[in-house]
């Protein structure tokens, strides 16, 4: 099996790249500077020369507040560069994987999301990424789109990375207490990603670790584990001047895809051990 890995550099994709050399499966990864996936003739060309069975997409503009005024670059990546992708797969008879975000939802449920439940999105982020699952139904094919949600992982673009960093210059932060979704490890979204891909699965699903936590809650677990003193001040969202309006309750239920595996996924607790262990080199 050949995997092509589109953001190849983001923390997603490096965790396949690393999973991929670790298996000895055979993959190639690109980013923008070798393949602008927005598009069409340079994707199909990629495609072309790599011969993969599987693409699996990496990419995604997922700065929440800078897409309110960026909106023609979300789409692009979040939506355009998606149906070209997904066209270009369908017409090769490639695997198309794409991951989907709990910000399609606009969190006024009241209790878990499950796949069959309404979206609402709330801002343009949100928007762009339903719009880009949309276009994969759309053309459907061999897709698998998986809905994930605050995923953190190796490097410097997620909320544990920049909670550590506010850690070492207060001995206090203050962190949301009334937004509530689902940390989920890259690690632990990767190898479900894979047994997936093995089962040879299609459709939608909700990927994510298992339980719920309030961004307060995840930052206080966090820094206990790794042995950091720093208090987490709980605070409404409003307490924040941001550019993009937030569901508050936006946590998924990863039932369905635990029972067709017939798995039982990490809890949030266990992936944020696990990161703080790859942190300290353990």
């Amino acid at each position: 099996m050949k995997v092509v890995i589109t953001g190849a550099n983001g923390q997603l994709g490096l965790a396949f790249g690393q999973e991929f050399t670790r298996q000895g499966i055979p993959f190639w990864g690109t980013d923008l500077a070798t393949c602008n996936i927005a598009k069409r003739q340079e994707v199909e060309r990629m495609l072309d020369d790599q011969k993969p069975l599987v693409l699996i997409n990496c990419a995604a503009y997922n700065l929440v507040d800078e897409a309110e005024s960026k909106r023609a670059l979300a789409f692009e990546v979040n939506t355009e560069a998606v149906k070209i992708l997904a066209k270009a797969c369908h017409e090769r008879a490639i695997k198309f994987v794409h991951y989907s975000s709990d910000y399609v939802f606009d969190g006024k449920k009241g209790g878990l999301y499950v796949e069959e439940d309404a979206t609402n999105p709330l801002n343009v982020y949100g928007l762009s990424k339903y719009d880009g699952e949309a276009a994969v139904l759309a053309i459907g094919g061999e897709y698998l789109i998986l809905r994930t949600s605050w995923v953190y992982g190796d490097g410097k673009q997620n909320f544990l990375y920049k909670v550590s960093q506010w850690a070492q210059k207060s001995k206090e932060i203050k962190v949301t207490a009334d937004e509530v979704s689902v940390p989920t490890y890259v690690e632990d979204l990767v190898e479900v990603t894979l047994k997936a891909l093995e089962k040879r699965m299609t459709g939608m699903y909700h990927l994510t670790s298992s339980g719920h936590a309030s961004r307060s809650q995840w930052a206080k677990y966090f820094l206990k584990a790794s042995g950091l003193t720093t208090q987490v001040i709980p605070v409404p969202l409003s307490s924040f001047q941001l550019k993009a309006v937030r569901p508050l309750f936006s946590a998924m239920s990863n039932e369905r895809i635990s029972k067709e595996l017939g798995i039982q996924i990490p809890s949030w607790q266990e992936g944020v051990e696990k990161y703080v262990r790859l942190r300290k080199g353990i």
